[in-house]
């Protein structure tokens, strides 16, 4: 598969419309966490051709997923891909449920979180407490998923998306940068908390070093716009704040 020329069924054609990166919210509610709820933030990435959903939050969402598309505009049988930033249940969780509603998706991730997305290997992280306990057995359920197509660092494809390898979250977690509207995907590569950009969350991030070099990485991008998956849409003074938090380097306790 050639990415670089964006041939691929779901980015299949060469574009000059106007794409946009939309985020949309889900919620599970959490009684101890500070708002009550675990909010994520997937992105619809939407050219005239193609409907991406941009990562698909915990097991059974599907139709809280259908409802943010059709509030969104769309309807649910325009997607025709998903693209995993990385392995995380609660990024993959709703991905194998999507593929079975709506088999034509194809389905896009880096291939070093690839066996673990399919699994060929257990997810590196485990659910916290607070999340378990919500999902029922049937919940944790992401078996029949398969990756159909990979990307790796540089990749274009079309529609106007860079693919950036941001690995420390997990070895395969990506990022993606929409040029023409100088906004970045982060996933989990940062986070809003409290209102504020920040760096990755240390307790789920296990290699705290390389994903700051991987902050460092996106600190060269022209940025406006960063929709995180936790904290969602951030746009104040994005790049002087992406190279502040690139220089200070992960929190002291995950340097010894």
């Amino acid at each position: 598969m050639n990415w670089r020329c964006a041939e691929s069924k779901a980015f299949g054609k060469q574009m000059t419309e106007k794409a946009k990166c939309i985020p949309i919210h889900l919620h599970i509610p959490i009684p101890a966490m500070p708002d009550g709820q675990f909010t994520m933030t997937p992105t619809l990435f939407h050219t005239d051709n193609d409907l991406i959903l941009v990562d698909t939050g915990m097991p059974g969402m599907v139709k809280n997923i259908v409802m943010q598309l059709e509030a969104a505009g769309f309807s649910p049988g325009e997607l025709n891909g998903i693209l995993l930033t990385h392995q995380d249940i609660d990024h993959i969780g709703s991905a194998a449920q999507l593929k079975t509603k709506f088999p034509d998706i194809e389905i896009y991730a880096h291939d070093a979180d690839k066996p673990y997305i399919q699994g060929e290997l257990p997810l590196l992280k485990t659910l916290p407490n607070s999340l378990a306990a919500q999902m029922s057995s049937d919940g944790k359920q992401t078996s029949g998923l398969t990756v159909t197509h990979t990307v790796t660092d540089g990749d274009q494809l079309a529609g106007g998306l860079t693919v950036i390898h941001t690995p420390g979250h997990t070895p395969g977690h990506i990022s993606l940068y929409h040029s023409a509207s100088k906004t970045l995907i982060a996933g989990d590569a940062l986070i809003v908390r409290g209102g504020e950009l920040q760096g990755p969350n240390p307790p789920q991030t296990p290699d705290m070093e390389e994903a700051y070099r991987s902050v460092a990485k996106l600190a060269s991008y022209d940025i406006e716009k960063v929709i995180c998956y936790h904290g969602g849409l951030y746009d104040r003074d994005v790049n002087r704040k992406i190279a502040q938090i690139a220089a200070a380097g992960p929190p002291l306790k995950n340097k010894e």
